[in-house]
């Protein structure tokens, strides 16, 4: 997917990275680039507090992409996958939105065309998405948190 690529090189990271070393390397990016060390440059100082917002953005999403984060919410997903009807999805960009009854979620990247017209197509949508999306071959993370977890 474009997007993680971009994050990833944008940070200089590769998709073997630990989430501690992309913590220190965004760290060390965030103290490289911090605005107040542009002071007495005003064009340095916008510059550096857009590479700062470009670095935030990069290492939010990768944190909420990375094997040890999606592993810590596995029995989480399961549960709404499971028990919480899908209400709503949207499709835009390869990425597939899906939003449960429990208040969750989840993005999936890079969902191709053709799966999602199959989606559309499909008598029962929540079905399919437990069957076809949800299996772990795709990239996911949680954009939202249910409002009531048992």
């Amino acid at each position: 997917m474009k997007k993680v690529a971009d994050y990833r090189k944008l940070l200089g990271v590769d998709k073997t990275v630990e989430l501690k070393e992309l913590k220190t390397i965004y760290r060390n990016l965030m103290k490289e680039w911090h605005p107040d060390k542009f002071n007495d440059n005003e064009t340095a100082k916008l510059e550096a507090e857009e590479k700062s917002k470009e670095f935030i953005e990069a290492y939010n999403f990768l944190m909420s992409i990375a094997p040890e984060t999606v592993e810590s919410f596995k029995e989480e997903f399961l549960h709404t996958i499971t028990n919480a009807s899908m209400i709503d999805y949207q499709y835009k960009a390869r990425v597939l939105e899906v939003k449960y009854s429990d208040g969750a979620v989840y993005e999936f990247f890079d969902v191709p065309s053709n799966i999602y017209n199959k989606l559309l197509n499909s008598d029962v949508p929540g079905r399919f998405v437990r069957r076809n999306i949800c299996g772990g071959e795709f990239v996911y993370r949680k954009t939202a948190n249910p409002a009531n977890v048992d």
